[in-house]
């Protein structure tokens, strides 16, 4: 009982303020793993039709 009344006067105490820079959100986004599945995927069917080559 004691901790609660305590803490009543921090209640008021709570200020928000907007930041004065604008908030920044950097993506990056790898896009490797499509590249590398396109390649392959070609490579794939270059050797199908010249399976003979190979």
């Amino acid at each position: 009982m004691m901790a609660m009344m305590g803490a009543i006067p921090l209640v008021g105490c709570i200020n928000l303020e907007a930041p004065d820079e604008p908030i920044v959100i950097e993506l990056n986004i790898n896009i490797t793993q499509e590249v590398i599945y396109r390649l392959a995927e070609d490579a794939e069917n270059t050797i199908d039709e010249n399976a003979d080559i190979f």
